[in-house]
């Protein structure tokens, strides 16, 4: 039996394949553009000034001070290099940092975004924006904030550093395992994040072993464009609520603390949400929080919070943070609970 749902699937056009990088300029063009701003991190300048080259007189220049956690300082930097320059669209080349900052300038002036996603964040295909001001970071969902195009090719993935590859493919793994217990979850959903947790599950460990595999980068690509669908089409719990505290409030880099955080906020939810993780937990071995830790050490993944620069002094305040104006979580959002799951997280203890 079918419960009672309600389903939003969001427009989105996904161009998948190898090479299909070569589509930019037909997807400018498509959109009813001429000038694209194209945006980068500073690591990924020279990728991005090879893209402008490519597009030609389609490419109003180059903005490459994307920055990690969106901050809205960035963000009104680039604003105003994208009106100094005449830009009407932008060209987002990269992972989550590059995709926040199209969404943040889309966010404040409609223009229409094309990414070329070449991480496995899976931000690419959500209407949500996170931005960092003031140590707080806090989230907005808009139908402007979703980019009209997103361009998978799995041969921008080979160079991923393999460290990078399994935080990012964590990473949305735990988009997936939000969504099985989201309070307006759905059967399409539901279907999206178990594939989509699967693909990862198989081509990660492919991906470790031989990074240039062009087949398990496919895979976890296709992997991370599902588990982005389904961030975007229903609402998160408590995994991101401790995730967005921890990244904006303690500048922690964002795949990894998703990847440390998932087993212990998998464990928290196990038995409250047991029936909709049962899939789940039956690709991981029937634990889904020590499976989760146990694939996540498999793959050389870090497994503490106090590795990437937490201190455990911290631990209070980010628990006091985590449990204020909290996200609905299937299990009550309770301080003591939350700062023994934050400590055990900072430790690396598997849960």
């Amino acid at each position: 039996m079918v419960d009672t749902f309600i389903c939003t699937v969001n427009p989105a056009r996904v161009v998948f394949g190898r090479g299909t990088l070569g589509n930019v300029a037909s997807e400018v063009t498509r959109l009813g553009c001429k000038r694209a701003l194209v945006l980068a991190t500073p690591f990924q300048k020279a990728d991005a000034e090879r893209l402008a080259a490519q597009l030609g007189e389609l490419a109003a220049g180059v903005f490459a001070g994307a920055a990690m956690h969106t901050p809205v300082s960035v963000t009104e930097e680039a604003v105003a290099a994208f009106a100094g320059i005449g830009a009407d669209c932008v060209v987002s080349y990269g992972g989550g940092s590059t995709i926040g900052l199209g969404k943040a300038i889309a966010w404040r002036n409609d223009t229409p975004q094309i990414v070329v996603a070449t991480t496995y964040a899976g931000s690419e295909v959500t209407p949500i924006l996170g931005e960092t001001e003031g140590g707080l970071k806090t989230t907005r969902r808009d139908p402007r904030i979703l980019p009209e195009t997103v361009i998978y090719d799995p041969e921008l993935t080979t160079g991923l550093p393999v460290a990078m590859s399994v935080a990012s493919g964590l990473n949305a793994m735990a988009h997936a395992v939000e969504a099985l217990y989201a309070q307006d979850r759905n059967p399409i959903a539901s279907l999206q994040a178990v594939e989509g947790i699967r693909a990862l599950k198989q081509a990660l460990p492919r991906i470790v072993e031989t990074p240039h595999d062009i087949e398990a980068r496919s895979g976890a690509l296709y992997g991370s464009w599902l588990c982005g669908t389904v961030l975007g089409s229903v609402g998160m719990a408590l995994h991101h609520k401790l995730c967005h505290t921890l990244g904006g409030s303690f500048d922690l880099p964002h795949a990894e603390t998703h990847a440390i955080l998932l087993p212990h906020s998998a464990a928290y939810n196990a038995e409250a949400a047991a029936t909709e993780l049962a899939p789940v937990a039956e690709l991981f071995g029937g634990s889904i929080g020590g499976g989760l830790y146990d694939f996540a050490a498999s793959l050389n993944a870090p497994l503490a919070l106090r590795d990437i620069g937490l201190a455990e002094s911290d631990l209070d305040r980010a628990a006091d943070l985590a449990v204020k104006n909290p996200y609905w979580n299937p299990r009550p959002i309770e301080r003591d609970a939350i700062r023994a799951l934050l400590q055990s997280a900072w430790q690396g203890t598997r849960p």
